[in-house]
This record gives C-alpha cells, sequence and structure tokens, in this order.
C-alpha cells in the first residue's frame, strides 16, 4: 500500500468526520489537498468561482443538514476571499471546517510572494485558528479544529503550507474518535427552582424566540398554553416558531410586525428562548427578564436580566412544563392576539391595493405570490436589505421549510452562494434564492456554478435597479440618495447567455405563470422581476433615538408594507378569543 502524504490523511480525517464536500478555487498551495480529494470517492471538490462564495455555501450546507462543512482557499488573496463568508457561518454559529492553505514554509515571515498571516487574520470569525507546521502535529490539529467546529458551532480555521501538504505523512497515525454532534445542556436545578417562582409570580408573561428554539417547537406551544403566554420572534426564529402557533404575535425588531412589541413591553416577565436579538432598543428596560440560552456568552448581553439561564431551550422547557402552576387567566393573551390581528389588518392594504396591475410590479406582491407558488419544503436563501423584509413578512413557515440568510452578519451577496450549499444537500429539493439586484450582481459570477454542476436552484431576482435599503437609510437621515442606482441588464438574457433559464418579467398578470414555469424547469434558472424601487417598508414600532439612519420618513413613498398570510393566521388565533 502507498505510504500516504499529509493532505491526504488531511482529506481523510475529513471524511470520517462526515464532510462530503469541499468547496473552493484550486491554486498551486491547494494542489496536493485537491488531488488527494481527487482519488477519495468518499468526497467531492466543488469548484466555485469566488472563494467567498464557498464559504458561504459552506455555512449555508451546514445550517440545512447541522453537520459539519468544509471550504477551501490558496495561499494569500485566495484564502482572503474565504473571510466574509466565514464571518457569516461564525456568526450563525455553523459548524464550518475552513482549510487556508499557505506559502512554503521556509519562506514564512520573509516577505514571500502572496504572504499573509491566515493563522491571525481568521481569529476574529473562528473558534479556533492554528498553523499546521508539521507532518506529526497534523492528525491532531484537525481533529482538535473539527471539536471546535462542532463542538462550539461555528468555524475553525486550519493553516496548512503546500509544500507540508506534499510530505509523507507520519506512520501509524492515531485515529482518534471525533465529536461530531452536540450534546444537549440541562441547567442547574437552583436556576430551574427560581425561574418557576419568576413565572408563577408573574400575572403576565411574553416569551420571545430565537433560532435557539429549533427542535423545541412542540415544547414551546406547551409551557405557552399553560402559562397563557403571547410568542413573539425574531427573524431567526421565525422557521422554527410562527408555524401552528395560537400564540404568535409576529416579530419585533427592524423587520417587525404585528403585536411584539407590545407583548414585550407589556408583560410583567419577559423570557427570552434561545435569541441573541441584537437590537437592544427594542427590549424593555421596565420589567423583569429571565434569559435561557445553550450560549452563555449570550446571557444578558443585550439586556440586563433579573435570571440567566444556561441550557438548551427544549430541555430547559421539559424541566419548567410539569412544575410552573397553570395560569388561568388569558386576558393578556387575548388582547396582545386582537393587537396582533388590528396591526397586520392596517398594514396589508398597502399591497393589496390594485396591486394586480401596478407597474413596476410591488417586491410585497411578488413575496406573496412566491410564497404560494414555492413548495411546501422549500428551502429559501435570502438577500440581505430588502428581501430581509420581503421575507420576514411574506415567506410563511410549516415546520418543513427553512429560511437562511446573513441575518446575523448582514453581508450583501449572500443569498446565492448560500442557494449553492444547500441545493447540493439534496438535488430534488426546491431551493429558491431571494436575491437583489445589487447583491446577485456582487457575486454573479456563480450563476455559472449553477450551470457547471446543473443545479437547479431557482433565483427570483427582486430587480428595483437601487441599493434600496441604503437609500431608505438616506431617506431617514434627510439626504439625497447618492450612489445607489444600479445600471443592470437584463438579467434574464443574462442567465440564457449562460446556459440556464431565464424569464423577465414587468407586469404583475405574467408572475405567478413566469415562477410556475422557472419551478418546473428542471435545471437552474432565474426569474428577473421588474419591482418598483419607491417600495420600502418601515417596522410598526420604531424611534428616533433606537437606531441610526433607519426609516422614520412619513414620505408617501414610503410604504408599511403587507404581510401576506400571517393575517390569515392571527385571524385564525382570533377565534380562539373567547368572546365577551
Amino acid at each position: 500500500m502507498a505510504k500516504q502524504n499529509v493532505a491526504e490523511q488531511f482529506v481523510d480525517i475529513l471524511t470520517r468526520a462526515g464532510v462530503k464536500r469541499l468547496y473552493g478555487v484550486v491554486g498551486d498551495s491547494l494542489n496536493p489537498v485537491v488531488d488527494a480529494v481527487r482519488r477519495n470517492s468518499a468526497i467531492d471538490w466543488i469548484h466555485v468561482r469566488h472563494e467567498e462564495t464557498a464559504a458561504f455555501a459552506a455555512g449555508a450546507e451546514a445550517q440545512i443538514t447541522g453537520r459539519l462543512a468544509a471550504c477551501a482557499g490558496s495561499c494569500g488573496p485566495g484564502n482572503l476571499h474565504l473571510i466574509n463568508g466565514l464571518y457569516d457561518a461564525h456568526r450563525s454559529m455553523a459548524p464550518v471546517l475552513a482549510l487556508a492553505s499557505h506559502i512554503p514554509s521556509s519562506e514564512i515571515g520573509l516577505g514571500y510572494f502572496q504572504e499573509t498571516h491566515p493563522d491571525r487574520l481568521f481569529t476574529e470569525c473562528s473558534h479556533y485558528s492554528e498553523m499546521i507546521s508539521s507532518p506529526q502535529q497534523m492528525p491532531r490539529l484537525l481533529q482538535t479544529a473539527i471539536q471546535n467546529a462542532v463542538g462550539r458551532s461555528g468555524v475553525s480555521v486550519v493553516t496548512l503550507p503546500g509544500d507540508i501538504a506534499d510530505r509523507p505523512a507520519p506512520e501509524q497515525a492515531a485515529e482518534t474518535a471525533l465529536v461530531t454532534s452536540r450534546p444537549t445542556v440541562r441547567p442547574g436545578d437552583a436556576e430551574i427552582d427560581r425561574l418557576v417562582e419568576m413565572i408563577d409570580e408573574a400575572d403576565k408573561v411574553t416569551l420571545f424566540c430565537g433560532s435557539g428554539t429549533a427542535g423545541a417547537h412542540a415544547e414551546v406551544m406547551e409551557f405557552a398554553g399553560k402559562i397563557k403566554s403571547p410568542v413573539g420572534h425574531a427573524l431567526r426564529g421565525k422557521e422554527w416558531i410562527q408555524y401552528d402557533n395560537p400564540f404568535d404575535v409576529g416579530m419585533s425588531g427592524l423587520l417587525g410586525y404585528g403585536a411584539a412589541y407590545e407583548a414585550t413591553h407589556e408583560c410583567d416577565l419577559l423570557i427570552l428562548l434561545g435569541t441573541d436579538f441584537p437590537y437592544n432598543a427594542f427590549l424593555p428596560d421596565d420589567v423583569k427578564i429571565a434569559q435561557i440560552d445553550v450560549r452563555p456568552e449570550h446571557l444578558g448581553r443585550r439586556s440586563k436580566l433579573d435570571l440567566a439561564v444556561w441550557g438548551d431551550v427544549r430541555e430547559t422547557l421539559r424541566c419548567l412544563i410539569p412544575r410552573v402552576k397553570e395560569k388561568k387567566n388569558r386576558r393578556f393573551l387575548d388582547r396582545m392576539l386582537k393587537k396582533h390581528a388590528d396591526a397586520l389588518e392596517g398594514v396589508v392594504k398597502a399591497y393589496t391595493r390594485k396591486v394586480d396591475k401596478h407597474v413596476p410590479i410591488h417586491p410585497e406582491y411578488v413575496a406573496s405570490v412566491l410564497d404560494e407558488v414555492a413548495a411546501d419544503d422549500a428551502v429559501f436563501t435570502v438577500d440581505t436589505g430588502m428581501c430581509n423584509v420581503w421575507a420576514a413578512r411574506y415567506i410563511s413557515p410549516n415546520g418543513r421549510r427553512r429560511v437562511i440568510g446573513s441575518f446575523s452578519h448582514g453581508s450583501m451577496a449572500n443569498a446565492l452562494p448560500m442557494a449553492i450549499g444547500a441545493q447540493f444537500t439534496d438535488r430534488e429539493r426546491q431551493v429558491v434564492s431571494m436575491s437583489g439586484d445589487g447583491g446577485f450582481s456582487m457575486l454573479m459570477g456563480d450563476f455559472l456554478t449553477l450551470v457547471q454542476y446543473d443545479l437547479p436552484v431557482k433565483v427570483v431576482l427582486f430587480n428595483n435597479s437601487s441599493l434600496g435599503m441604503v437609500e431608505l437609510e438616506m431617506l431617514v437621515a434627510g439626504l439625497p440618495s447618492y450612489g445607489t442606482t444600479n445600471k443592470n441588464p437584463d438579467f434574464a438574457a443574462v442567465a440564457r447567455a449562460c446556459g440556464a433559464y431565464g424569464l423577465r418579467v414587468e407586469k404583475p398578470k405574467d408572475l405567478a405563470g413566469a415562477l410556475k414555469d422557472a419551478f418546473q424547469h428542471k435545471g437552474p434558472a432565474l426569474v428577473d422581476v421588474v419591482t418598483d424601487p419607491n417600495a420600502l417598508s418601515i417596522p410598526p414600532k420604531i424611534k428616533a433615538e433606537m437606531v441610526t439612519g433607519f426609516a422614520l420618513s412619513a414620505s408617501k413613498i414610503v410604504l408599511d408594507g403587507g404581510v401576506g398570510r400571517m393575517l390569515q393566521m392571527a385571524r385564525s388565533n382570533l377565534r380562539n378569543v373567547p368572546r365577551p
């Protein structure tokens, strides 16, 4: 049997950790690793056109599967391109292993061609970033990197000089067990006792949920039902908590709608469940707050807490549900449900009034129709900016759909690369990239990756020829919009020139048919929808001091926006409200 080199051993360890793909762009310092991938049937090399795409794709794959994913960049500029996507994966708590190949080890520190110091550069966007300096060190260092990425839910970066990757691997390297899944964490008895006491003492309790409620939908619903609590959510909690939820009061924050803001401010006790909601200006400062989170560093960093509970949301609720006293009075819950429905009734008119005849097309209408025609198990990847608003308000979760985006890092151009990673996990599942024209054109080169691998991603392009969110910020500040206009091509024609299916839609009556045709197409497709650049959105509750530069203008060109099927959900919940 031929002796392995370090690169081959590196790839073998990745496959034992469950890595199926390595996203990247080839380059000289990476050649030994890429060649090792070529000769290993358990892993595929995914050739993208930009390393930033590689990192975004790996992060999306990790979020969809919950397993370790990997990306790679060659020395210097190659691996530097990974950094933005890795920041996003790290802040999204996606387990990603990044390989940053390096210049020859004998030249490090001497100003060699393309020299950087990756082990230093990636420290802020990773739990672990170290350089392999000898073949004997590699297996243990890579194992440590994998365990940091999986165990702490984030990014690990391994720097590997190309010459070391090509050296013989050490004889009989130990095949140690690898951590490939996370445990559940139960809080201590003292914290459980105190939280039970706080809940029983409070007349009005509100739950506010984030992505940490993933897998805990049933427990949250049972808990809310027992203590008669309204349930609000952050954007990253939407897909996990909004569906089949008779206690839903919508979302708070910059993209908020409904009565979540009121529910969090008018209660006696606010319980934050698995959320690192960043906008502390939207959180109350005059009610008791308890926070439950499996990440102890999240506890109390957004608001002053009366109780910090370190534990997994699901396990914590399982401890609480049998012990808290059932509340009989649901007046607060019913009042918040009515406020929620009333709030949605007020804004829904903004997109229903002659919307099927409005040209340019209302983007709200596009999102609403997309929600109706997309598959029940579709994965939506969402560009930062106004697409975040439309996804938050119109895409209806059901427990099977996924909605992912750069919700914590807030990067442009994330939707298409994330769609690539999501689609590779399952070619039969519908993946829809909700792209803005600004974000799409930033990494448009990787539309060619869809064609190269015949990935059936459907790009729905909200084309308003502007950077809409930035225009909104300028409007708030009383500034004229400047530098925000995009002179765009016919993106559908560009898609066809690339070898994909492309349609351009300029009239509302053509929209539903175009989306259905694109979804029925077997390969990659793009629907270029020309939308109204004046259709902007503001949250229902926001004050001047809350967020510098966000939309407070009373200008007629700023719309409140609609809420799609969420109004139907709110009306349905009101059927359960006792009538006087």
